[in-house]
């Protein structure tokens, strides 16, 4: 009835006063979960989905508590309304504005992001793979396509399925790289998304998550091909 275009949205007063309406009483919290998301988008609509989602808590708890939390600590003005902006702070809404595309993520990354403590897990790897294919250049007098020379393969840090048995390998494969190529790529991506995305969520969440897409390649080219050996950080880049 609300919705007689069958549009799948209906404006966000019409819900709220049919929330007030409803002789059964809904979680406060959803309902304040679900206001703050159709605040954030542009045509402050309630979307059918979103609701079913949020009744039935398809909703993992900790998108639930980052929307919830942050929505509440955030000023109601567009964010780039805000003056005064020092270079770092600008950079930071510069970022927010071409990764996020609803504004109240946005504001609410803007005003999350922290610069204490650093984000030094992913500067970490980053320094440690740069470090890493510096040794071997040297070692090996070859700065491209190192995968060639046979002395490479050798190392104890390659993941390969034949050697599954050393489980370290399953994570410090992500140290190696083919060549400059491909680290700069991953270096790169490392240091746009990581970076910012673990001034945000924390270096134990970040570490997890770059971990586990490491892990996941290893395990994944264990099943598909056994007679290929890993190199790089990929896995991790594509996680996060």
């Amino acid at each position: 009835q609300l919705d007689p275009e069958n549009t799948g949205f209906i404006g966000v007063e019409t819900f709220a006063s049919l929330v007030h309406s409803h002789e059964l009483p809904l979680d406060p919290a959803k309902l304040d979960m679900l206001v703050a998301l159709a605040q954030g988008n542009d045509e402050g609509q309630v979307c059918y989905q979103e609701l079913v989602d949020l009744i039935s808590s398809k909703r993992s708890s900790s998108f639930k508590r980052a929307i919830a939390n942050g929505q509440r600590a955030l000023p109601r003005d567009v964010l780039l309304d805000e003056t005064g902006l020092g270079i770092y702070k600008r950079f930071v809404r510069y970022v927010a504005y071409e990764i996020l595309p609803c504004e109240m993520d946005r504001r609410w990354y803007f005003y999350q992001h922290r610069t204490c403590p650093p984000p030094v897990f992913m500067a970490a790897v980053t320094l440690t793979q740069i470090i890493v294919f510096l040794c071997y250049g040297a070692r090996l007098n070859k700065w491209v396509l190192q995968t060639y020379h046979p002395e490479y393969m050798k190392s104890p840090l390659v993941y390969h399925p034949g050697h599954r048995a050393r489980a370290w390998r399953f994570l410090t494969y992500m140290f190696m790289h083919v060549g400059l190529e491909q680290l700069g790529f991953n270096a790169l991506l490392q240091l746009m998304i990581g970076v910012p995305l673990e001034m945000v969520h924390g270096i134990l969440r970040i570490s997890f998550l770059y971990l586990a897409g490491v892990l996941a390649g290893s395990l994944t080219v264990s099943i598909t091909d056994m007679r290929a050996p890993l190199v790089g950080g990929s896995g991790g880049v594509y996680a996060l």
